[in-house]
């Protein structure tokens, strides 16, 4: 009777663990490359050319989809990613302290990365996204998707804990993902023998760092910014004047005109 109760509560486990890599991989770790990559963009962006604002417009034109889309294929596996990381984290026994190994390790820094990552989405959800309004005061520095450039660097900008906190958060949500892709591939069996392993590591650091380094360089771009620029007003460049041809005959014209009416002088 015990037995019978046992398996499909370990085949339930069982499916819970496997959708929770898959969540991790599609469709979170798709949206954080997207994410990064559309953050990126300030580097490139000018207040003649705002490819930032460019790419948020475009997020923004699927107008009343844009809601229902984020809903579904954002916030609820984010959300189901979280909580079942949150119980794996609870029930481990991380043994990092007695059996120092780089394995340990590695599973440790995961965890700890996933509960770091989670806090940092939770701020970001409340500076920059539409969940975290009713938790705002009034008048608080908010992401605007009308001025998302601008509106994004005050928000970081705000405060001197905000950049440094944008740091620790985008390099702890990068290692997460890059180390959570090569649990995956060991996990789901397309890397088997240590040979694969050991490859498929070498190329998950190599992508870790990269994304890490251009989620870096956003925070930096919008730590950067001048919020003093009123990107809202387009530019004016000076009028110019345009040269007034003339011509002798067009000179000399008016004066002969004016000599026909000159009164003779009359002598007495």
């Amino acid at each position: 009777m015990v037995k019978r109760y046992l398996r499909p509560v370990r085949s339930r486990q069982f499916l819970i663990r496997r959708l929770h890599s898959l969540s991790g991989m599609i469709p979170v770790g798709v949206f954080l490359i997207l994410h990064i990559s559309t953050n990126l963009s300030i580097v490139a962006s000018s207040p003649n050319h705002d490819l930032y604002q460019q790419q948020v417009d475009m997020i923004h034109s699927l107008g009343p989809l844009l809601v229902p889309v984020e809903i579904l294929f954002i916030l609820l596996p984010i959300a189901f990613h979280a909580a079942v990381g949150v119980k794996i984290w609870y029930e481990s026994q991380p043994n990092v302290r007695h059996y120092s190994y780089l394995d340990n390790i590695r599973y440790t820094l995961q965890r700890t990365t996933g509960i770091a990552t989670l806090l940092f989405i939770l701020v970001h959800l409340y500076q920059m996204h539409w969940t975290g309004q009713p938790f705002r005061p009034a008048h608080t520095i908010a992401f605007r998707p009308d001025e998302a450039c601008i509106s994004t660097a005050q928000v970081m900008q705000y405060a001197r804990w905000i950049a440094p906190f944008y740091v620790l958060g985008v390099t702890a949500a990068c290692y997460h993902f890059a180390n959570g892709i090569w649990t995956f591939l060991i996990t789901w069996g397309i890397t088997i023998g240590p040979r694969s392993q050991q490859i498929a590591g070498y190329a998950c650091t190599g992508f870790g760092i990269a994304l890490t380094v251009m989620g870096l360089l956003a925070v930096r771009g919008f730590a950067r910014f001048d919020t003093t620029i009123d990107t809202t007003e387009p530019m004016h460049t000076p009028a110019t004047v345009e040269p007034v041809e003339t011509s002798l005959v067009q000179l000399v014209a008016p004066m002969s005109s004016v000599s026909h009416h000159v009164e003779p002088v009359r002598h007495y």
